[in-house]
């Protein structure tokens, strides 16, 4: 269930990405197409009190994966969005507790 949350990207560029990065992520990590979810998430960037362009922010939500599944992850997704023309891109990983994680009110 892997969670990929965007900012500071365009819509159409996610949008462009989306298919080929999933296709990838889910032979790194070993999970099914239909466990990941793409959100796009407006955000304003501000500088000096003036709107500045942003660089992507990439937040994923998921269950431990390991140092080594997680710096593929990393790698895959850094390739795609700079692929689609962002010279800085920064992923960050939010480790999920299985414990503390319900689907439709059942524990995982």
């Amino acid at each position: 269930m892997p969670q990929i949350m965007i900012r500071g990207m365009e819509l159409n560029d996610i949008k462009r990405i989306s298919k080929p990065l999933v296709d990838e992520l889910s032979e790194v990590i070993g999970c099914p197409r239909d466990y990941f979810t793409i959100e796009q998430i407006h955000s304003t960037f501000i500088a000096d009190g003036e709107i500045t362009k942003a660089y992507p922010f990439i937040q994923v939500n998921w269950f431990d994966r390991g140092q080594e599944i997680q710096d593929k992850a990393a790698k895959v997704i850094d390739s795609y969005v700079r692929d689609a023309g962002y010279e800085q891109v920064e992923v960050y990983f939010i480790v999920l507790n299985e414990e503390k994680y319900y689907e439709n009110g059942e524990h995982y």
